[in-house]
């Protein structure tokens, strides 16, 4: 069950659901999760009502819905930072996004992966980062870190890194191909991330906790604890509310994580 709470608040519009940050609301920064809708659908394949979805949630917000800027991701780690609006067509393979700039608003979408809302409350500058699997496996996540440090200056210590709804260690099964992949290029990381899983089909399953291990990449370069703020929904546990790719299969929806300075 999704409920407001000390880390998250809930909130019901005309025509959508969605949570934000308290921590970001108390900073004064706009975004927004949208939750699980039937009339929405933020996937670029069906472009009218991915423009129709964005106005929903802008108008929710009192943004404009023209200051989207959206990347194609791909499950890279790359990022790039925004100087002005975009189209998804003029950003190809990018994963993260981040900007100094009024106005501008970031978006990731997911069914499962992890989207990280970012803000530098010193510096002003915020990221919106999509990492699933394969983009944890590249270590998106440093590569943002890096690039606000490098073009901005920013200091770790007044970085605020929210965690949006996606898949947890309780659900995302790996095969032992996947496993390995992990164990080896992580294996400077003493905490226990992989946990054995179900036998299916006669073959040993494993449970990855890519929240814990990207937790650690941002602890070891300079990110408080307490400055990782983790609504703690799972997708799966709670697909219900949340998309999610590996319960609705071929007919999953998207939804988006939002982010702007005014």
């Amino acid at each position: 069950m999704i409920q407001t709470n000390s880390v998250i608040t809930l909130k019901k519009g005309k025509n959508i659901e969605y949570i934000q940050f308290n921590s970001l609301l108390e900073l004064g920064i706009k975004h927004a999760y949208t939750l699980k809708n039937e009339n929405l659908n933020f996937s670029h394949k069906n472009l009218e009502l991915e423009k129709n979805s964005y106005k929903v949630i802008c108008e929710e917000l009192s943004l404009d819905y023209r200051m989207i800027t959206k990347s194609k991701q791909n499950h890279t780690n790359n990022v790039k930072v925004i100087e002005k609006p975009y189209s998804t067509e003029e950003l190809i393979d990018i994963d993260g996004l981040i900007t100094n700039k009024k106005g501008i608003i970031l978006s990731s979408t997911n069914a499962d992966c992890i989207l990280y809302l970012i803000y530098d409350k010193s510096k002003k500058i915020i990221a919106n980062v999509h990492s699933g699997w394969r983009g944890t496996y590249k270590r998106i996540i440093e590569n943002a870190i890096s690039e606000m440090k490098n073009k901005f200056n920013s200091n770790p210590k007044d970085i605020i890194i929210c965690i949006c709804p996606s898949i947890r260690k309780c659900h995302f099964e790996v095969s032992e191909d996947v496993k390995d992949m992990f164990e080896s290029k992580f294996n400077f990381i003493e905490e226990k991330f992989i946990e054995k899983g179900a036998i299916k089909d006669g073959k040993q399953k494993y449970n990855i906790d890519t929240i814990k291990l990207n937790n650690k990449l941002l602890a070891d370069l300079g990110i408080p604890v307490d400055n990782i703020i983790d609504s703690g929904l799972c997708s799966v546990c709670n697909h219900d509310k949340i998309n999610s790719y590996r319960i609705d299969g071929k007919q999953f929806k998207l939804g988006t994580a939002l982010i702007t300075l005014e």
